[in-house]
């Protein structure tokens, strides 16, 4: 009953909540008291970054309400060690999420670079509010990733139990963070951006986004231009579409790059023995699937059982990064050729294992659930769906029921959508984006060109990594480079202004686990630097 309350409640509250999040002037930049607080900067204790600060930084609630209740971000830097008079200022990280942390990002980046560029300038990351290291962390549900879930697919007649579930993670939400969910959106997190700004007492800054974070460095861009200095966003979201429609076409494009991991396994028969076509490795895909629903396996360390759900996730990542192909391949062929279901308690536990709590899934809800109106009717999304997994059935069940809070979800958006972005006084925005991008499909990166005026466009055709910057792509990467060092941008003119290649598939190798590997082993999860993780999830 308490639930109830809640979300009726919040409910009756949210036009005026949400109102106050979403709009905003043409230009934010005016002198405005935010009541924030100062940032207090002392050692990190981070043996391998020495030079790392830290800091906490006070910032409203509400920035209507700017004297009201505060809660903290948490805030790391790098300081610059050029001479002052060659230092460029701040430049601002956000690898994505919504809700990823952005701390181990000044150490990485700055260290991608050369020291002539990476010396100039301040690398800032930080805990988006709600997250991680800032306070308060915000858990709705610690245990709703718990292994074994329901399985996605509708046809197993588990549609109720996902329901229920979906409307119980709202409703807890809504419970114990009525206070703040309505204040967790992409405009939020882009005025607490501003806030660290003032704090740095910097004039400008710059920014680097990947994933969401375009999302939140666009709309950064829109309300404050004249405090933006230099921009790159990588692997776009598109800035008008509806989160529930960019979630559609994900689902196309999960499709897409899991029958290329399928033509890719099959050309390397001779190691992995699933079959000389993709219609035999997809068939492989599914047998272990339907195995799965009957016998489950022990996902040890992780807590419980890895079924079809948890076998879904383990695979989905793929269409992130094509460096997990070789593990994935594996997989299926230790479970079908041998029964061996040690690699994919492996892969579970290092790409789909649930973490202490529910990680960034508050966040991840309380902006996209937020920002657009979604459809609040069951019936409509089962038939909706359904049309859309009879051509993309690799994913499009288990991305429904991932974002099936927002049908329960009490601070709605209204039909106007996300905020507008226009580009105006904005400097030339430097965008990255792969054809082949599965979490942020391609036509967002054009969409975001043709909203920012004077941005430079650089697509890498055939590139399917999300997030494309640091794989070491020099034609990518020098161009960053070099839009830091001074400014410069690629010289083509029209839509896209410069084309780079792609990476080449991964070599076919059978992934050996471990001889002593045991069912109480630990598996290390990936670290965000390593080359098979995932960085910037937008599901």
């Amino acid at each position: 009953m308490r639930k109830v309350i809640a979300l009726l409640s919040a409910a009756t509250a949210v036009a005026a909540l949400t109102g106050t999040s979403a709009s905003a002037a043409p230009d934010a930049a005016a002198p405005v008291d935010t009541g924030q607080g100062k940032l207090v900067w002392s050692s990190c204790n981070d043996t391998s970054t020495p030079a790392l600060q830290c800091a906490m930084l006070d910032v409203p609630v509400d920035y209507a309400d700017p004297h009201g209740r505060k809660i903290k971000i948490k805030v790391n830097r790098l300081p610059a060690t050029a001479p002052k008079s060659k230092q460029q200022g701040p430049i601002l990280l956000n690898p994505g999420g919504p809700g990823d942390s952005g701390l181990w990002m000044p150490a990485y980046i700055s260290g991608q670079l050369p020291k002539d560029v990476a010396s100039t300038y301040d690398w800032i990351g930080f805990d988006p509010r709600g997250t991680n290291g800032s306070e308060p962390h915000v858990v709705c549900d610690a245990h709703y990733f718990d292994g074994e879930r329901p399985d996605y697919q509708v046809g197993q007649g588990t549609s109720k139990a996902w329901l229920k579930k979906a409307a119980g993670y709202a409703a807890d939400c809504a419970a114990d963070w009525s206070w703040l969910m309505p204040h967790m959106t992409t405009v939020d997190n882009a005025r607490d951006m501003d806030s660290i700004r003032r704090a740095l007492g910097a004039p400008k800054i710059n920014f680097y986004g990947g994933s969401w974070g375009t999302s939140l460095g666009s709309t950064y861009g829109q309300l404050f231009p004249s405090h933006v200095r230099r921009m790159v966003l990588d692997s776009i979201v598109g800035p008008t579409i509806s989160w529930y429609d960019h979630n559609v076409l994900q689902d196309k494009e999960h499709q897409r790059r899991f029958d290329a991991f399928a033509a890719w396994a099959a050309k390397a028969d001779s190691v992995y023995h699933l079959g000389t076509d993709a219609a035999a490795v997809e068939k492989a895909y599914q047998q272990v699937e339907a195995d799965l629903r009957s016998n489950p396996v022990d996902a040890a360390p992780a807590p419980g059982r890895i079924g079809p759900a948890e076998f879904e996730d383990t695979f989905y990542g793929g269409g992130y990064n094509f460096l997990r192909w070789p593990r994935m391949a594996t997989v299926l062929s230790a479970y079908v050729t041998h029964h061996d279901t040690r690699p994919l308690n492996i892969a579970y536990n290092l790409y789909a294992a649930p973490g202490a709590d529910d990680g960034a899934f508050p966040a991840y809800n309380a902006a996209q659930c937020t920002e657009s109106a979604w459809p609040r009717d069951w019936e409509f999304w089962k038939k909706d769906q359904a049309k859309v997994n009879a051509s993309a059935p690799f994913y499009t069940y288990n991305n429904m029921w991932y974002n099936a809070a927002c049908m329960f979800w009490p601070y709605q958006g209204d039909a106007a959508g996300r905020m507008k972005i226009t580009g105006k006084g904005l400097p030339p925005v430097l965008l990255f984006q792969a054809t082949e991008d599965a979490a942020t499909p391609y036509q967002g990166g054009l969409a975001m060109h043709d909203a920012l005026p004077g941005s430079k466009l650089v697509v890498q055709n055939g590139g399917s990594f999300h997030e494309i910057l640091f794989h070491g792509n020099a034609c990518l990467d020098d161009t960053f480079t070099d839009y830091l060092r001074d400014g410069s941008l690629p010289k083509g003119g029209g839509r896209i202004a410069k084309t780079c290649a792609p990476e080449a598939d991964p070599t076919p190798t059978y992934v050996t686990p471990p001889p002593a590997l045991t069912r109480t082993t630990a598996v290390s999860p990936l670290s965000p630097t390593d080359p098979e993780a995932v960085h910037g999830v937008l599901r």
